[in-house]
């Protein structure tokens, strides 16, 4: 653990850490395999309050930050990213942007439920033709009187189709003013007719986390489910990814962690030529380069928390972040089953779920090659 906690941050951590060894951790594998989200760890973390880490108390929060939402989401991420992600994608996409853009009415009906975790919510920002160029959205929402009316589609849509799931966020075109498109935010509630959440994905990883398409024609919602201003979508979503992008980084250094743990288990108790594999010095390397990328990562992203917190700006730092974690989590998920051998390729090992789920932390919340670009623009590149 990075000696810049605070005792309280210690404190909070070690809780996680328990809760993710003797609660989630078991229940990993069954999970996985039955692509089931359990709604039980789910309601626990509720319990434990961390879905309202980062909010004040008068909405139901802990009075928190993003370092505390971080370090719970580290530690999740080192034995199960399903869980990781329920917990990042429930605060980061479905409570944060009522948070920070929805009116007090909005505050005071929503969020209560989701810092509690007795319901959840998406972000349906990604479409497919609309990834990483999100200006590209199709979605249209017309006003018809005191409604929106909402035609288009959503994919990828994390926590939709959860049984407590109340409601999704959508972007849409709303005007079209000198060949720009006006974007904004609005709410969805599940049940909404002609709103439809689709079957889920069949997924490579991630296979605990609620993944959806969606799919919205003459969906009708009343006026007043507009979320921040008319047309400031565009803008408010991006805001949005960069603090997600703190959080993507927090998950992919468990994740890495999770590998390097395991891995050095596994050496030390593996014997090869009548030796220990950890006493290999090839073994020996590789286990101290995915050592160096924990702590690498786990720097890059305390220092992007720390600089959100404050109030300093965060962008690039949250787009180093997310870059050198992921890329570390994928790393070491392939080093550590190169480690276990011939075990890392059974999915009863942890390393094996690793290896499937890391990949989508070089692609989710932005891409790799999207966070180059946010680092290239800061020192001033154009293009």
């Amino acid at each position: 653990m990075i000696e810049d906690l605070t005792e309280e941050e210690r404190e909070l951590a070690g809780m996680v850490r328990e809760f993710a060894d003797t609660v989630v951790a078991p229940q990993s594998y069954e999970a996985d395999r039955t692509h089931t989200l359990s709604m039980d760890v789910v309601a626990q973390m509720g319990d434990l309050g961390l879905f309202g880490l980062p909010f004040p108390e008068e909405y139901g929060g802990q009075g928190g930050d993003y370092m505390a939402l971080g370090i719970a989401i580290e530690a999740l991420g080192r034995v199960d990213q399903s869980i990781a992600i329920t917990l990042e994608a429930g605060v980061s996409l479905g409570a944060m942007p009522v948070f920070r853009f929805g009116t007090e009415e909005q505050k005071r009906e929503l969020l209560p439920d989701l810092l509690a975790a007795s319901a959840l919510a998406g972000f349906g920002l990604t479409e497919p033709e609309a990834g990483s160029d999100a200006g590209a959205t199709r979605t249209t929402a017309r006003l018809d009187g005191e409604e929106w009316v909402i035609d288009g589609s959503k994919q990828f849509i994390t926590n939709s189709g959860t049984p407590i799931t109340r409601f999704v966020t959508v972007t849409a075109v709303t005007g079209n003013e000198g060949g720009r498109k006006e974007i904004s935010t609005i709410i969805v509630p599940n049940g909404t007719p002609g709103f439809t959440v689709e079957p889920p994905y069949d997924k490579v990883g991630w296979n605990a986390s609620d993944t959806h398409p969606l799919t919205l024609i003459g969906a009708r919602v009343p006026a007043a489910n507009l979320l921040g201003q008319r047309g400031s979508g565009f803008r408010n979503f991006l805001s949005i990814l960069d603090e997600g992008r703190i959080a993507i980084a927090a998950l992919s250094t468990g994740a890495a962690e999770g590998c390097l743990e395991a891995a050095v288990d596994y050496a030390k108790s593996r014997t090869v030529f009548g030796s220990a594999l950890s006493t290999r010095q090839n073994a020996q390397f590789t286990l101290a380069r995915m050592r160096a990328r924990v702590h690498t990562a786990r720097l890059a992203w305390h220092h992007a928390a720390r600089l959100r917190d404050s109030g300093r700006p965060f962008a690039e730092p949250a787009a180093i972040a997310k870059l050198v974690a992921g890329e570390a989590a994928m790393d070491n998920a392939r080093d550590a089953t190169q480690i276990f051998g011939g075990n890392g390729f059974m999915n009863e090992f942890p390393v094996a779920r690793h290896y499937r789920d890391s990949k989508i932390l070089e692609i989710g919340e932005g891409t790799t090659e999207v966070q180059l670009l946010v680092i290239a623009r800061a020192l001033g590149l154009a293009g």
